[in-house]
């Protein structure tokens, strides 16, 4: 797995747990440590983790029984 892919990889895992954290008890983590979903530093956070997810879409075409 590439480096890039890895740190994607990573993004996308800390997403998912904030979407969770979302989803069971309408907590978001990102928009309470950078004062809220509004501003320009939590929405460059979910732009970098939505591209990581992007990323990450090579996984489902890597061949992982090398």
């Amino acid at each position: 797995m590439q480096t890039l892919q890895k740190v994607a990889l990573v993004l996308t895992i800390i997403g998912a747990l904030n979407w969770g954290l979302v989803g069971l008890f309408e907590f978001d983590l990102v928009a309470s440590l950078f004062g809220g979903a509004e501003e320009v530093v939590s929405r460059v956070i979910y732009t970098v983790i939505g591209l990581a997810g992007i990323i990450n879409v090579g996984l489902l075409f890597d061949d992982f029984e090398k």
